[in-house]
Protein backbone atom coordinates (compact mmCIF):
# COMPACT_ATOMS: atom_id res chain seq x y z
CA UNK A 1 0.00 0.00 0.00
CA UNK A 2 1.34 3.40 -1.00
CA UNK A 3 0.73 6.77 0.57
CA UNK A 4 -1.54 7.50 -2.42
CA UNK A 5 -3.99 4.90 -1.09
CA UNK A 6 -4.45 6.60 2.29
CA UNK A 7 -7.02 9.39 2.71
CA UNK A 8 -8.68 11.15 5.59
CA UNK A 9 -12.14 10.43 4.14
CA UNK A 10 -13.33 7.74 1.74
CA UNK A 11 -16.79 8.32 0.24
CA UNK A 12 -18.45 5.36 -1.48
CA UNK A 13 -21.00 6.63 -3.98
CA UNK A 14 -20.87 9.80 -6.10
CA UNK A 15 -24.53 10.71 -6.17
CA UNK A 16 -25.76 14.04 -4.72
CA UNK A 17 -25.22 12.92 -1.12
CA UNK A 18 -21.75 11.54 -1.69
CA UNK A 19 -20.64 14.53 -3.74
CA UNK A 20 -21.81 16.95 -1.05
CA UNK A 21 -19.95 15.13 1.72
CA UNK A 22 -16.79 14.99 -0.37
CA UNK A 23 -17.05 18.64 -1.33
CA UNK A 24 -17.47 19.75 2.25
CA UNK A 25 -14.66 17.61 3.71
CA UNK A 26 -12.24 18.59 0.93
CA UNK A 27 -13.06 22.26 1.45
CA UNK A 28 -12.40 21.72 5.16
CA UNK A 29 -8.87 20.51 4.51
CA UNK A 30 -9.37 16.74 4.69
CA UNK A 31 -7.88 14.59 1.95
CA UNK A 32 -10.88 12.98 0.29
CA UNK A 33 -11.48 10.27 -2.29
CA UNK A 34 -14.81 9.34 -3.83
CA UNK A 35 -15.49 5.90 -5.34
CA UNK A 36 -18.18 5.38 -7.99
CA UNK A 37 -19.06 2.27 -9.98
CA UNK A 38 -21.54 3.91 -12.38
CA UNK A 39 -22.00 7.59 -13.29
CA UNK A 40 -20.85 10.61 -11.31
CA UNK A 41 -24.03 12.36 -10.23
CA UNK A 42 -25.90 9.19 -9.33
CA UNK A 43 -29.47 8.00 -9.75
CA UNK A 44 -31.06 11.44 -9.41
CA UNK A 45 -29.11 13.00 -12.25
CA UNK A 46 -29.58 10.24 -14.81
CA UNK A 47 -32.60 8.10 -13.90
CA UNK A 48 -34.53 10.00 -11.23
CA UNK A 49 -35.39 13.61 -10.46
CA UNK A 50 -33.78 15.31 -13.44
CA UNK A 51 -35.05 13.19 -16.36
CA UNK A 52 -38.44 12.47 -14.81
CA UNK A 53 -39.26 16.12 -14.12
CA UNK A 54 -37.98 17.04 -17.58
CA UNK A 55 -40.44 14.55 -19.09
CA UNK A 56 -43.26 15.83 -16.86
CA UNK A 57 -42.74 19.48 -17.78
CA UNK A 58 -44.22 19.63 -21.33
CA UNK A 59 -47.56 18.21 -20.20
CA UNK A 60 -47.63 20.53 -17.19
CA UNK A 61 -47.11 23.62 -19.33
CA UNK A 62 -49.84 22.64 -21.77
CA UNK A 63 -52.28 21.84 -18.95
CA UNK A 64 -51.55 25.19 -17.29
CA UNK A 65 -52.14 27.05 -20.56
CA UNK A 66 -55.43 25.25 -21.13
CA UNK A 67 -56.71 26.59 -17.81
CA UNK A 68 -56.27 30.21 -18.93
CA UNK A 69 -58.90 31.75 -21.24
CA UNK A 70 -57.06 33.33 -24.13
CA UNK A 71 -54.04 31.09 -23.77
CA UNK A 72 -56.17 27.97 -24.09
CA UNK A 73 -57.17 28.92 -27.61
CA UNK A 74 -53.50 28.96 -28.63
CA UNK A 75 -53.01 25.32 -27.63
CA UNK A 76 -53.95 23.61 -30.88
CA UNK A 77 -51.32 20.90 -31.32
CA UNK A 78 -49.87 18.00 -29.37
CA UNK A 79 -46.64 17.45 -27.50
CA UNK A 80 -43.59 17.09 -29.75
CA UNK A 81 -42.42 13.81 -28.27
CA UNK A 82 -39.04 13.75 -29.98
CA UNK A 83 -38.30 17.28 -28.79
CA UNK A 84 -39.28 16.29 -25.25
CA UNK A 85 -37.03 13.22 -25.36
CA UNK A 86 -34.20 15.28 -26.82
CA UNK A 87 -34.53 17.73 -23.94
CA UNK A 88 -34.35 14.77 -21.55
CA UNK A 89 -31.17 13.60 -23.31
CA UNK A 90 -29.67 17.07 -22.94
CA UNK A 91 -30.55 17.27 -19.24
CA UNK A 92 -28.86 13.90 -18.60
CA UNK A 93 -25.85 14.79 -20.77
CA UNK A 94 -26.78 11.68 -22.78
CA UNK A 95 -25.79 9.62 -19.74
CA UNK A 96 -22.20 10.81 -20.01
CA UNK A 97 -20.61 12.00 -16.77
CA UNK A 98 -17.37 13.41 -18.17
CA UNK A 99 -18.53 16.96 -17.40
CA UNK A 100 -18.61 16.06 -13.70
CA UNK A 101 -14.91 15.27 -13.39
CA UNK A 102 -13.57 18.85 -13.59
CA UNK A 103 -15.52 19.79 -10.46
CA UNK A 104 -13.87 16.96 -8.54
CA UNK A 105 -10.44 18.00 -9.76
CA UNK A 106 -11.05 21.66 -8.95
CA UNK A 107 -12.27 20.70 -5.46
CA UNK A 108 -9.22 18.55 -4.75
CA UNK A 109 -11.26 15.34 -4.55
CA UNK A 110 -9.61 12.16 -5.83
CA UNK A 111 -11.74 9.82 -7.95
CA UNK A 112 -11.53 6.04 -8.15
CA UNK A 113 -13.90 4.30 -10.53
CA UNK A 114 -14.99 0.81 -9.57
CA UNK A 115 -16.98 -1.28 -7.12
CA UNK A 116 -16.10 -0.64 -3.48
CA UNK A 117 -16.63 -2.84 -0.47
CA UNK A 118 -15.53 -2.77 3.12
CA UNK A 119 -12.94 -5.36 4.15
CA UNK A 120 -12.66 -4.23 7.75
CA UNK A 121 -12.58 -1.04 9.84
CA UNK A 122 -11.39 1.96 7.78
CA UNK A 123 -10.44 -0.29 4.86
CA UNK A 124 -12.09 -0.34 1.43
CA UNK A 125 -11.27 -2.62 -1.49
CA UNK A 126 -12.10 -1.30 -4.95
CA UNK A 127 -12.42 -3.57 -7.96
CA UNK A 128 -11.79 -1.45 -11.02
CA UNK A 129 -13.28 -2.05 -14.48
CA UNK A 130 -10.07 -3.77 -15.57
CA UNK A 131 -10.53 -6.33 -12.81
CA UNK A 132 -7.61 -5.10 -10.76
CA UNK A 133 -8.14 -4.33 -7.10
CA UNK A 134 -6.95 -1.42 -5.02
CA UNK A 135 -7.11 -1.07 -1.25
CA UNK A 136 -7.91 2.33 0.25
CA UNK A 137 -7.48 3.23 3.91
CA UNK A 138 -9.24 6.03 5.80
CA UNK A 139 -7.59 7.94 8.61
CA UNK A 140 -10.82 9.65 9.64
CA UNK A 141 -13.96 8.17 8.08
CA UNK A 142 -15.60 5.94 5.53
CA UNK A 143 -18.92 7.34 4.28
CA UNK A 144 -21.52 5.11 2.64
CA UNK A 145 -23.60 7.00 0.08
CA UNK A 146 -24.63 4.17 -2.22
CA UNK A 147 -28.34 4.95 -2.50
CA UNK A 148 -31.07 2.49 -3.39
CA UNK A 149 -32.29 0.44 -6.30
CA UNK A 150 -35.81 -0.30 -7.51
CA UNK A 151 -37.56 -3.37 -6.12
CA UNK A 152 -39.03 -5.82 -8.62
CA UNK A 153 -41.48 -7.90 -6.56
CA UNK A 154 -41.53 -11.70 -6.98
CA UNK A 155 -44.66 -11.79 -9.13
CA UNK A 156 -44.53 -14.88 -11.40
CA UNK A 157 -43.28 -13.87 -14.83
CA UNK A 158 -42.58 -10.23 -13.96
CA UNK A 159 -38.79 -10.31 -14.08
CA UNK A 160 -38.88 -12.35 -17.31
CA UNK A 161 -41.20 -9.77 -18.90
CA UNK A 162 -38.37 -7.20 -18.94
CA UNK A 163 -40.35 -4.52 -17.09
CA UNK A 164 -39.37 -0.91 -16.76
CA UNK A 165 -38.32 0.47 -13.42
CA UNK A 166 -37.60 4.17 -12.92
CA UNK A 167 -34.55 3.65 -15.13
CA UNK A 168 -36.43 2.19 -18.05
CA UNK A 169 -39.14 4.83 -18.11
CA UNK A 170 -36.75 7.77 -17.81
CA UNK A 171 -34.55 6.29 -20.56
CA UNK A 172 -37.41 5.44 -22.93
CA UNK A 173 -36.74 5.98 -26.64
CA UNK A 174 -40.40 5.86 -27.64
CA UNK A 175 -43.67 6.40 -25.79
CA UNK A 176 -45.64 3.15 -25.47
CA UNK A 177 -49.20 3.26 -26.73
CA UNK A 178 -50.41 1.34 -23.68
CA UNK A 179 -48.73 1.32 -20.27
CA UNK A 180 -49.51 -0.59 -17.08
CA UNK A 181 -48.01 0.82 -13.89
CA UNK A 182 -47.69 -1.47 -10.88
CA UNK A 183 -47.60 0.79 -7.83
CA UNK A 184 -49.36 4.08 -7.08
CA UNK A 185 -46.69 5.90 -5.10
CA UNK A 186 -44.99 9.05 -6.31
CA UNK A 187 -42.87 7.39 -9.02
CA UNK A 188 -45.81 5.44 -10.41
CA UNK A 189 -48.19 8.38 -10.29
CA UNK A 190 -45.76 10.91 -11.78
CA UNK A 191 -44.70 8.73 -14.66
CA UNK A 192 -48.21 7.44 -15.39
CA UNK A 193 -49.37 11.01 -16.00
CA UNK A 194 -46.18 11.98 -17.87
CA UNK A 195 -46.50 9.06 -20.29
CA UNK A 196 -50.20 9.75 -20.85
CA UNK A 197 -49.53 13.41 -21.61
CA UNK A 198 -46.67 12.44 -23.93
CA UNK A 199 -49.18 10.58 -26.09
CA UNK A 200 -50.00 7.12 -24.70
CA UNK A 201 -53.58 6.16 -25.48
CA UNK A 202 -54.06 3.93 -22.42
CA UNK A 203 -52.42 4.12 -19.01
CA UNK A 204 -53.56 1.92 -16.13
CA UNK A 205 -52.26 2.24 -12.57
CA UNK A 206 -52.58 -0.79 -10.29
CA UNK A 207 -52.39 0.00 -6.57
CA UNK A 208 -52.83 -2.54 -3.79
CA UNK A 209 -53.95 0.06 -1.26
CA UNK A 210 -57.20 2.02 -1.16
CA UNK A 211 -55.83 5.10 -2.96
CA UNK A 212 -52.86 6.63 -4.72
CA UNK A 213 -50.01 8.13 -2.66
CA UNK A 214 -50.91 6.13 0.42
CA UNK A 215 -48.18 7.70 2.56
CA UNK A 216 -49.70 11.15 2.27
CA UNK A 217 -52.99 12.53 3.58
CA UNK A 218 -56.00 10.60 2.17
CA UNK A 219 -57.40 13.66 0.39
CA UNK A 220 -54.16 14.00 -1.61
CA UNK A 221 -54.43 10.60 -3.26
CA UNK A 222 -58.14 11.07 -3.82
CA UNK A 223 -57.61 14.39 -5.60
CA UNK A 224 -54.88 12.98 -7.83
CA UNK A 225 -57.10 10.01 -8.64
CA UNK A 226 -59.92 12.34 -9.62
CA UNK A 227 -57.59 14.30 -11.90
CA UNK A 228 -56.29 11.10 -13.46
CA UNK A 229 -59.82 9.95 -14.24
CA UNK A 230 -60.51 13.26 -15.99
CA UNK A 231 -57.44 12.71 -18.16
CA UNK A 232 -58.37 9.15 -19.06
CA UNK A 233 -55.85 7.44 -16.77
CA UNK A 234 -57.39 4.33 -15.25
CA UNK A 235 -56.64 3.83 -11.56
CA UNK A 236 -57.51 0.49 -9.99
CA UNK A 237 -57.07 0.35 -6.24
CA UNK A 238 -57.25 -2.65 -3.94
CA UNK A 239 -55.86 -4.96 -6.64
CA UNK A 240 -52.66 -6.97 -6.93
CA UNK A 241 -50.88 -8.51 -9.86
CA UNK A 242 -50.59 -12.29 -9.63
CA UNK A 243 -48.92 -13.08 -12.96
CA UNK A 244 -47.17 -11.22 -15.78
CA UNK A 245 -46.56 -12.60 -19.26
CA UNK A 246 -44.68 -11.10 -22.19
CA UNK A 247 -46.08 -12.41 -25.49
CA UNK A 248 -44.31 -13.12 -28.77
CA UNK A 249 -45.81 -9.98 -30.32
CA UNK A 250 -44.19 -7.85 -27.61
CA UNK A 251 -47.32 -7.10 -25.64
CA UNK A 252 -47.52 -7.86 -21.95
CA UNK A 253 -50.48 -9.13 -19.90
CA UNK A 254 -50.83 -8.51 -16.17
CA UNK A 255 -53.24 -10.90 -14.45
CA UNK A 256 -54.96 -9.55 -11.33
CA UNK A 257 -56.13 -11.20 -8.14
CA UNK A 258 -59.69 -10.24 -9.03
CA UNK A 259 -59.59 -12.67 -11.94
CA UNK A 260 -59.28 -10.27 -14.88
CA UNK A 261 -56.20 -8.97 -16.69
CA UNK A 262 -54.78 -5.86 -18.34
CA UNK A 263 -52.81 -6.01 -21.59
CA UNK A 264 -50.38 -3.30 -22.62
CA UNK A 265 -47.21 -2.66 -24.58
CA UNK A 266 -45.06 -2.05 -21.50
CA UNK A 267 -45.21 -2.45 -17.74
CA UNK A 268 -43.62 -0.07 -15.25
CA UNK A 269 -42.80 -1.39 -11.78
CA UNK A 270 -42.89 1.30 -9.08
CA UNK A 271 -43.33 -0.66 -5.87
CA UNK A 272 -40.53 0.72 -3.74
CA UNK A 273 -36.77 0.69 -3.36
CA UNK A 274 -34.14 -1.21 -1.38
CA UNK A 275 -30.74 -0.01 -0.17
CA UNK A 276 -27.55 -0.74 -2.08
CA UNK A 277 -25.93 -2.62 0.82
CA UNK A 278 -25.97 -6.27 -0.22
CA UNK A 279 -22.47 -6.18 -1.75
CA UNK A 280 -20.77 -3.53 0.40
CA UNK A 281 -18.99 -5.89 2.77
CA UNK A 282 -21.09 -4.81 5.74
CA UNK A 283 -20.68 -8.25 7.29
CA UNK A 284 -16.94 -7.61 7.71
CA UNK A 285 -17.72 -4.90 10.27
CA UNK A 286 -20.68 -6.55 12.00
CA UNK A 287 -23.59 -5.06 10.04
CA UNK A 288 -26.25 -6.85 8.01
CA UNK A 289 -26.01 -6.78 4.20
CA UNK A 290 -29.18 -5.88 2.33
CA UNK A 291 -30.51 -3.68 5.11
CA UNK A 292 -30.43 0.11 5.53
CA UNK A 293 -27.47 1.34 7.55
CA UNK A 294 -29.08 2.87 10.61
CA UNK A 295 -27.48 6.06 11.89
CA UNK A 296 -27.59 8.48 14.82
CA UNK A 297 -28.15 12.23 14.57
CA UNK A 298 -24.56 12.75 13.42
CA UNK A 299 -25.04 10.19 10.64
CA UNK A 300 -22.73 7.71 12.39
CA UNK A 301 -23.65 4.09 11.73
CA UNK A 302 -25.15 2.38 14.76
CA UNK A 303 -24.93 -1.32 15.56
CA UNK A 304 -21.13 -1.50 15.78
CA UNK A 305 -19.52 -2.21 19.14
CA UNK A 306 -17.21 0.75 18.69
CA UNK A 307 -17.61 3.20 15.86
CA UNK A 308 -15.71 6.40 15.27
CA UNK A 309 -15.22 5.91 11.54
CA UNK A 310 -18.30 4.60 9.61
CA UNK A 311 -21.12 6.92 8.46
CA UNK A 312 -24.04 6.74 6.03
CA UNK A 313 -25.93 9.51 4.21
CA UNK A 314 -28.81 9.62 1.77
CA UNK A 315 -31.16 6.84 0.76
CA UNK A 316 -28.85 4.10 2.03
CA UNK A 317 -29.68 4.93 5.67
CA UNK A 318 -33.43 4.66 5.05
CA UNK A 319 -34.36 7.87 6.86
CA UNK A 320 -35.79 9.93 4.02
CA UNK A 321 -35.43 8.68 0.45
CA UNK A 322 -35.26 12.09 -1.21
CA UNK A 323 -32.37 13.80 -2.96
CA UNK A 324 -32.65 17.04 -1.01
CA UNK A 325 -32.62 15.15 2.28
CA UNK A 326 -29.51 13.21 1.27
CA UNK A 327 -27.79 16.48 0.40
CA UNK A 328 -28.88 17.96 3.74
CA UNK A 329 -27.49 14.97 5.63
CA UNK A 330 -24.27 15.29 3.63
CA UNK A 331 -23.86 18.91 4.69
CA UNK A 332 -24.39 17.93 8.33
CA UNK A 333 -21.91 15.08 8.09
CA UNK A 334 -19.34 17.20 6.28
CA UNK A 335 -19.45 19.61 9.22
CA UNK A 336 -19.17 16.73 11.70
CA UNK A 337 -16.09 15.36 9.96
CA UNK A 338 -14.29 18.70 9.96
CA UNK A 339 -14.88 19.03 13.69
CA UNK A 340 -18.11 20.97 14.12
CA UNK A 341 -20.88 19.96 16.54
CA UNK A 342 -23.53 19.52 13.84
CA UNK A 343 -26.61 17.30 14.16
CA UNK A 344 -29.41 16.18 11.88
CA UNK A 345 -32.64 17.82 13.07
CA UNK A 346 -34.86 17.22 10.04
CA UNK A 347 -34.59 13.71 8.58
CA UNK A 348 -37.12 12.17 10.93
CA UNK A 349 -39.82 14.80 11.47
CA UNK A 350 -39.33 17.72 9.06
CA UNK A 351 -39.06 16.06 5.66
CA UNK A 352 -40.37 18.17 2.74
CA UNK A 353 -41.64 16.11 -0.18
CA UNK A 354 -43.26 16.89 -3.52
CA UNK A 355 -45.10 14.60 -5.91
CA UNK A 356 -44.95 16.35 -9.28
CA UNK A 357 -48.30 15.22 -10.58
CA UNK A 358 -50.97 17.67 -11.69
CA UNK A 359 -52.30 18.51 -9.13
CA UNK A 360 -49.05 18.56 -7.24
CA UNK A 361 -48.96 17.04 -3.76
CA UNK A 362 -46.59 18.83 -1.40
CA UNK A 363 -46.12 17.96 2.24
CA UNK A 364 -43.72 18.43 5.14
CA UNK A 365 -43.68 17.08 8.66
CA UNK A 366 -46.31 14.78 10.12
CA UNK A 367 -49.57 13.61 8.62
CA UNK A 368 -52.70 13.83 10.77
CA UNK A 369 -52.49 10.11 11.54
CA UNK A 370 -48.84 10.32 12.54
CA UNK A 371 -49.54 13.26 14.83
CA UNK A 372 -52.43 11.50 16.52
CA UNK A 373 -50.41 8.27 16.85
CA UNK A 374 -47.84 10.28 18.79
CA UNK A 375 -50.52 11.44 21.19
CA UNK A 376 -50.34 15.09 20.23
CA UNK A 377 -53.30 17.32 20.95
CA UNK A 378 -53.84 18.76 17.49
CA UNK A 379 -56.15 20.90 15.38
CA UNK A 380 -56.41 20.19 11.67
CA UNK A 381 -57.14 23.29 9.60
CA UNK A 382 -57.96 23.19 5.90
CA UNK A 383 -58.78 25.69 3.18
CA UNK A 384 -59.48 25.21 -0.55
CA UNK A 385 -56.30 26.09 -2.44
CA UNK A 386 -58.37 27.41 -5.33
CA UNK A 387 -60.40 29.84 -3.22
CA UNK A 388 -57.89 32.67 -3.06
CA UNK A 389 -57.48 35.44 -5.61
CA UNK A 390 -54.07 34.23 -6.73
CA UNK A 391 -55.62 30.95 -7.80
CA UNK A 392 -58.39 32.68 -9.75
CA UNK A 393 -55.86 34.76 -11.67
CA UNK A 394 -54.02 31.55 -12.59
CA UNK A 395 -56.98 30.32 -14.62
CA UNK A 396 -60.12 28.24 -14.42
CA UNK A 397 -60.36 24.97 -12.54
CA UNK A 398 -57.49 25.61 -10.13
CA UNK A 399 -58.44 23.34 -7.26
CA UNK A 400 -56.83 21.62 -4.31
CA UNK A 401 -56.57 21.59 -0.54
CA UNK A 402 -54.26 23.40 1.87
CA UNK A 403 -53.93 21.89 5.34
CA UNK A 404 -51.88 22.54 8.45
CA UNK A 405 -51.71 20.44 11.60
CA UNK A 406 -51.26 22.47 14.77
CA UNK A 407 -49.88 21.20 18.07
CA UNK A 408 -52.24 23.19 20.28
CA UNK A 409 -50.07 22.89 23.39
CA UNK A 410 -47.24 24.83 21.73
CA UNK A 411 -49.23 26.64 19.03
CA UNK A 412 -46.81 25.45 16.36
CA UNK A 413 -47.33 23.63 13.07
CA UNK A 414 -46.11 20.01 12.99
CA UNK A 415 -47.35 19.09 9.51
CA UNK A 416 -48.61 20.70 6.32
CA UNK A 417 -49.97 19.48 2.99
CA UNK A 418 -50.80 21.49 -0.12
CA UNK A 419 -52.41 20.16 -3.28
CA UNK A 420 -53.07 21.99 -6.52
CA UNK A 421 -51.29 23.08 -9.70
CA UNK A 422 -47.82 24.44 -9.02
CA UNK A 423 -48.17 24.58 -5.24
CA UNK A 424 -44.69 23.20 -4.58
CA UNK A 425 -43.53 26.81 -4.18
CA UNK A 426 -45.69 27.04 -1.04
CA UNK A 427 -43.82 24.25 0.66
CA UNK A 428 -40.67 25.98 1.83
CA UNK A 429 -42.60 28.48 3.94
CA UNK A 430 -44.20 25.56 5.77
CA UNK A 431 -40.82 23.87 6.13
CA UNK A 432 -39.38 26.98 7.75
CA UNK A 433 -42.36 27.31 10.09
CA UNK A 434 -42.06 23.69 11.24
CA UNK A 435 -38.26 23.55 11.42
CA UNK A 436 -37.97 26.82 13.35
CA UNK A 437 -41.10 26.08 15.45
CA UNK A 438 -42.56 29.48 14.67
CA UNK A 439 -45.72 30.02 16.71
CA UNK A 440 -48.98 30.81 14.95
CA UNK A 441 -49.27 34.24 16.66
CA UNK A 442 -45.86 35.06 15.15
CA UNK A 443 -46.85 33.68 11.74
CA UNK A 444 -49.79 36.09 11.78
CA UNK A 445 -47.29 38.86 11.12
CA UNK A 446 -45.78 37.12 8.08
CA UNK A 447 -47.96 38.82 5.48
CA UNK A 448 -48.58 36.94 2.20
CA UNK A 449 -48.40 38.98 -0.99
CA UNK A 450 -51.59 39.69 -2.93
CA UNK A 451 -52.68 38.23 -5.26
CA UNK A 452 -50.70 35.00 -4.75
CA UNK A 453 -51.76 31.50 -3.83
CA UNK A 454 -49.72 31.91 -0.63
CA UNK A 455 -52.72 33.86 0.71
CA UNK A 456 -54.00 30.45 1.83
CA UNK A 457 -51.69 30.96 4.84
CA UNK A 458 -53.80 33.93 5.93
CA UNK A 459 -57.01 31.91 5.57
CA UNK A 460 -55.58 29.00 7.56
CA UNK A 461 -54.51 31.28 10.40
CA UNK A 462 -57.92 32.93 10.39
CA UNK A 463 -59.49 29.47 10.68
CA UNK A 464 -57.34 28.94 13.76
CA UNK A 465 -58.89 32.04 15.29
CA UNK A 466 -56.30 34.74 14.78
Amino acid sequence: MSDADVFDVIVIGAGPAGENVAGRTAAGGLSTVIVERELLGGECSYWGCIPSKTLIRPGDVIAAAKRVPGAAQAVTGTVDVQAALARRDYMTSNWDDSSQEPWLNDSGIALVRGHAKLTGPRTVEVTESSGTTRTLTANRAVVLATGTTAVVPPIPGLAEADPWTNRGVTEMKDVPDRLVVIGGGFVGAEMAQAVKRLGASEVTVLEGGPRLLSREEPFAGDEVGKAFAAEGISVRTGVRATKVERHDDGTVTVTLDQGDAVTADQVLVATGRRPHTDDLGLDTVGLTPGRPVEVDDQLRATGLEQNDWLYAVGDVNGLALLTHMGKYQARILGDVLIGKDARDRSSRDVVPRVTFTDPQVCAVGLTEKQARDRGLDIRVLTYPTGSVSGAYTSGDGVEGTSQIIVDTAREVIVGATFTGPGVSELLHSATIAISAQVTLPDLWHAVPSFPTVSEVWLRLLEAYGL
